[in-house]
């Protein structure tokens, strides 16, 4: 049995999958809210930056590329889209943030 990787690594392969609207991967985005193993399956809920993405297959798409470059042939990825929490900017890593131009979360979501 080959080893699984740790859910850094995974995190790690998740960060060369991006989001091309916005030009960032998911995981700076803040789109990766759970990643978990059970046995040799594996779980990730993420988001997409709104229910109405229209690059979301081809972003799950991406992912599932990546995680199947990692995992050994034994682990099934399963990866869900969740609504909540409702993703906002507040989600992202300060560095995404200030790449994008969005030093200070909007007043509303503060």
């Amino acid at each position: 049995m080959s080893a699984f990787p740790d859910t850094e690594q995974i995190r790690d392969a998740l960060r060369r999958v991006a989001d091309p609207e916005v030009g960032a991967n998911i995981v700076d985005l803040g789109l990766v809210y759970r990643i978990e193993f059970t046995g040799s399956d594996l779980l990730i809920e993420m988001t997409m930056t709104s229910p109405a993405c229209p690059m979301g297959e081809m972003i799950i798409d991406d992912a599932y590329a990546e995680l199947d470059r990692i995992l050994p042939d034994e682990c099934q990825p399963e990866i869900r889209i969740v609504w909540e929490p409702s993703w906002n900017p507040t989600m992202m890593s300060e560095q995404c943030r200030l790449r994008l131009g969005w030093s200070d979360p909007p007043a509303d979501q503060q």
